[in-house]
């Protein structure tokens, strides 16, 4: 057996990037590596959703030297890194353990296989294509969400509890928009937020959409599109959008285990199972209509030391 060799966080970066390529984030994006010394040896990676302290305490009790998220640590820009301010900490703990930060955000959404691709796997739904094709991908697999068939149809409130079962364990549970009984033969997904892409999915003819982050607005206006068409009504699913993305932790992970594997890498790759959803608590209404009401476990709570992940 070959020997194995200790990858630089530049070979690594390297395979990342041919993964999801920085040029196919969105141009508002900020994706790529944040912290990190090019030539320092990486022998263990984590992957998580958001970079927040949670998660870096728990690269520095593995001894991780990579920390692979989706979500960008400064999105917006910063004028400071004070360990005063609490990505400031994060950034002074990085680099006090020697662990470097890479991001992959809407490129990641983009790519194929990618978040919505992870999403879908998760729920056992076999994609046929993306919701928004990239324009740039000659083969029409690339873009953002996923239009999905299911093998055999399920109504939306069985489809809402597939949904509640499989994805990792929130306060939010599932909420639906739509007849819980209506039959659902095709349906799209796209991790994070959706809502946006309204247009598309009502393009595809899908019977359902499920993503994260629904509104009021756009869902009420959805809801009134349904009564002008009622021989085609959308149902909406709304999850928590750090569940809808987690999948793609896996994913990923298994991703870069492969190309480990390939290039004859000593490299350990984990996925965070800490829950960095904000919401903490779900209170359900005191008398539901019996109707309407979702499945208990749509709603369940998350347990202190388990994200209900699929078995």
């Amino acid at each position: 057996m070959p020997r194995q060799s200790v990858p630089r966080l530049s070979e690594v970066v390297a395979a990342l990037e041919n993964l999801w390529p920085a040029e196919r984030a969105e141009s508002w994006d900020a994706v790529g590596t944040v912290v990190g010394d090019p030539d320092q040896d990486v022998t263990r990676v984590l992957f998580a959703v958001d970079p927040v302290r949670e998660i870096v305490d728990e690269a520095v009790k593995l001894g991780a030297d990579l920390l692979v998220t989706h979500h960008p640590l400064y999105l917006r820009g910063t004028t400071t890194v004070a360990a005063s301010t609490f990505k400031g900490r994060v950034v002074h703990t990085l680099i006090k353990h020697d662990i470097a930060l890479h991001v992959a955000h809407t490129n990641a959404d983009r790519a194929d296989p990618g978040v919505s691709d992870a999403l879908a796997g998760a729920l056992d739904l076999r994609v046929v294509g993306p919701l928004v094709p990239d324009p740039t991908d000659p083969e029409g697999r690339r873009g953002l969400g996923r239009i999905c068939e299911l093998d055999h149809p399920l109504t939306v409130r069985d489809l809402a509890a597939r949904a509640a079962e499989r994805l990792p364990a929130t306060a939010q549970g599932i909420r639906v928009a739509g007849d819980p009984d209506a039959l659902v033969h095709r349906v799209a997904v796209s991790g994070g937020s959706g809502d946006s892409l309204f247009d598309d999915v009502r393009a595809a003819g899908v019977d359902a959409f499920l993503t994260a982050d629904l509104r009021h607005h756009p869902v009420s206006e959805a809801r009134a599109q349904n009564s002008q068409n009622p021989q085609n009504p959308l149902a909406l699913l709304d999850a928590a959008h750090w569940a809808t993305e987690w999948p793609w932790c896996e994913l990923a992970a298994a991703q870069l285990d492969e190309i480990s594997d390939r290039e004859g890498w000593d490299l350990r790759v984990h996925v965070s199972k800490t829950v960095t959803d904000p919401w903490t608590a779900h209170a359900a209404s005191a008398h539901p209509s019996p109707t309407t009401a979702l499945p208990t476990s749509a709603s369940r709570p998350p347990s202190s030391d388990s994200m209900g992940a699929p078995n």
